[in-house]
């Protein structure tokens, strides 16, 4: 063999390490510009509404100043979630980011629903808008500015899976969707039909109310430990089971953490194998894992192959994967 394995083994951990932190970097820098871009947001729309009386631009600056709140508290919550475990929370931070999302969804639902409100009363008795052109002008720059921070919260979630992060990005997704059907509003408003823009402003609400659904369902898996999909987790198996001195995997469980995965597994090994051999072929089958999910926090327990039996407490039944139990000694 050439190389040495203790090497190999802490240059792996230290490329997972520069990942993580490159991951929570991004993650960082997203929030502080989503705080950034949702405070001139709410200025310019603020600005715009006293000039226009728009339903549509009311809307849409109800969401900015929501999505500020949420920014906000986003701001925060990624920071808290990847402060280090302590003796009260010995797993980590991470589903703060989870509560984060949570409020998130509570803040848009109620907005939509007194959106929804004021735009059947406008439509109801419709008021002419008034300088539709200041308004096209400050819901074209909410497109321009919503584009460049949704980039750049992709490229944070393709390091990192944030939910406090994605929530935001479903946040402002909705705002880019919205403001086009706003555009489309107020410029038919000008035309001389304003009840199209009411039309265009509960349009508006009713995906508020429908991105609110989607965060509450994302934040609820991390908050309920909700596994990786089956995909990640064929993936995770091949990778373990690359070594073909691991004979076999059960009870391969993960979860869900905020901005982190756990992930915990029975591996089977030859009975024969020393303490410290079994040790090695667990370091090395964590880091190839590392390698591939640098956020994951990893347990591999080793059973001896053909003496493994169930175990490992109150879930063993329902995630054991056909292992025989052991057989009784005669002796």
């Amino acid at each position: 063999m050439s190389g040495n394995p203790g090497n190999s083994a802490s240059g792996k951990a230290s490329d997972a390490s520069a990942q993580r932190h490159d991951g929570g970097r991004g993650v960082l820098f997203a929030s502080v510009m989503s705080v950034t871009v949702a405070a001139i947001l709410v200025a310019a729309k603020a600005v715009v509404l006293t000039l226009s009386g728009s339903p549509s631009i009311l809307a849409s600056l109800t969401d900015s100043g929501l999505d500020l709140l949420a920014s906000l508290i986003t701001f925060f919550a990624v920071r808290y979630a990847r402060t280090p475990p302590d003796k009260e929370h010995p797993f980590g931070h991470g589903k703060a980011e989870a509560f984060s999302a949570l409020f998130q969804a509570a803040l848009v639902f109620a907005s939509g629903a007194l959106i929804m409100q004021d735009c059947i009363r406008e439509a109801l008795h419709p008021h002419p808008v008034q300088a539709s052109g200041w308004s096209l002008a400050v819901l074209a720059l909410s497109l321009a500015l919503t584009f460049v921070l949704v980039m750049v919260q992709n490229r944070a979630l393709a390091a990192s899976q944030s939910v406090a992060v994605s929530a935001d990005r479903m946040h402002y997704l909705t705002d880019f969707v919205t403001n086009i059907i706003a555009v489309v509003g107020v410029g038919v408003a000008a035309l001389g039909f304003p009840v199209f823009d009411a039309v265009a402003g509960f349009a508006m609400a009713a995906w508020f109310i429908w991105g609110a659904v989607n965060v509450l369902r994302e934040a609820s898996g991390h908050l309920m430990d909700h596994a990786l999909g089956d995909d990640e987790v064929a993936k995770m198996r091949e990778i373990v089971m690359s070594d073909p001195r691991i004979l076999g995997l059960h009870q391969l469980r993960t979860r869900l953490t905020g901005p982190w995965i756990g992930v915990q597994m029975h591996i089977e090994l030859d009975p024969k194998l020393s303490l410290a051999e079994a040790h090695s072929l667990i370091i090395a089958a964590e880091n190839r894992l590392i390698e591939v999910y640098p956020n994951a926090d990893i347990i591999i327990h080793p059973d001896p192959k053909g003496l493994a039996e169930p175990h490992g407490g109150v879930f063993h039944e329902d995630t054991y994967e056909d292992v025989p139990a052991a057989p009784i000694d005669p002796a």
